[in-house]
């Protein structure tokens, strides 16, 4: 029997999934973080121990005892570069040594997959090769692949460089658009009242301390990106602009990975995945119409599997 690991490794959690030669989850297993850029490698290695061993354990061949695994695809976030290629499969090395976990190794060199998060986005999204994967979360960046295995990333140059279209970008906008609205620069905007209702500020000039003193990261500013949403929904103008700019963004760079990867007579898929999509104020419909426009035979799809499942996906690919 084959079996195989796809790890999707971020810097929030661990996903891994224990899959057998047909595709199908045997076992599912979550633990934190491991991007051992932000967290070490040491830590990075104890999470995906983890996270294996939960996979595992939680399937009916823990019964059996030793599990055999010929596979085992990462894909992990900031993996790029051939020096971090080289670090993940030390890694792996050393995984293959731990007494916790109940697996009979049986990996070559060729069947260790090591993987961008973009990459096992797309393949777990679509459930196959082809196609765009557009992600809209705390951050945003496209990934695509076509019939000749060329590929195109745009964007993802972090919330300083880029980032267009994601909750960090919509939830600055509004902030600076609330900003601009108290100052006399802009039109009124309900995002003012309602900012100020959720992060119970007396006025909106308390926006300073919060965010510049309190030290504010990334993510804490992201997660206001629903507010905007919110306002956006219940009509108000400004926030609506916001939305329809944010999604125009991502329209533009998924045009890019379009016409790089395939022919105007092609017919693809696009997945789009992250919270952004989930919002009230028509911002995936506004995607879809612009998209429409200049892709007719591109089909937008939501994710189909997450992306554990496509890291599986290119393990198994290695078997046959």
């Amino acid at each position: 029997m084959i079996h195989v690991l796809g790890i999707d490794g971020g810097g929030s959690k661990t996903v891994c999934v224990l899959m057998s030669a047909d595709g199908k989850i045997l076992g599912h297993g979550q633990a934190g973080p491991s991007n051992y850029q932000t967290i070490g490698i040491e830590a990075a290695k104890i999470a995906i121990i983890s996270a294996i061993k939960q996979a595992v354990e939680h399937s009916f061949l823990a019964l059996e005892g030793f599990v055999p695994i010929q596979g085992i695809s990462l894909g992990l976030a900031g993996v790029g570069r051939s020096e971090d290629i080289k670090i993940i499969r030390n890694l792996i090395e050393e995984i293959q040594t731990s007494s916790e976990l109940p697996i009979d190794w049986k990996l070559t060199p060729e069947t260790i997959i090591i993987n961008s998060d973009s990459v096992i986005a797309l393949v777990g999204g679509l459930g196959h090769f082809v196609g765009i994967v557009v992600i809209a979360g705390t951050g945003s960046h496209i990934f695509g692949k076509n019939h000749h295995r060329i590929s195109k990333r745009v964007g993802g140059w972090g919330y300083i460089l880029g980032d267009e279209g994601s909750g960090y970008d919509i939830a600055v906008q509004g902030l600076k658009a609330a900003l601009r609205s108290y100052d006399g620069r802009l039109e009124s905007t309900q995002l003012i009242p309602k900012f100020q209702e959720v992060l119970s500020l007396n006025s909106i000039e308390e926006l300073i301390p919060v965010v510049y003193r309190q030290g504010w990261k990334v993510k804490d500013i992201a997660s206001l990106a629903p507010i905007v949403d919110q306002v956006a929904a219940s009509g108000d103008s400004i926030a609506q602009t916001i939305i329809k700019n944010a999604a125009h963004e991502l329209v533009l760079a998924t045009e890019v990975a379009i016409n790089s990867l395939f022919e105007p007579t092609e017919s693809f898929e696009i997945v789009v995945m992250g919270g952004v999509w989930q919002g009230l104020a028509n911002f995936r419909r506004q995607f879809e119409a612009e998209i429409n426009a200049i892709a007719p035979l591109a089909n937008i799809i939501s994710p189909r599997h997450e992306p554990a499942y496509g890291a599986g996906l290119l393990a198994l690919e290695t078997l046959t």
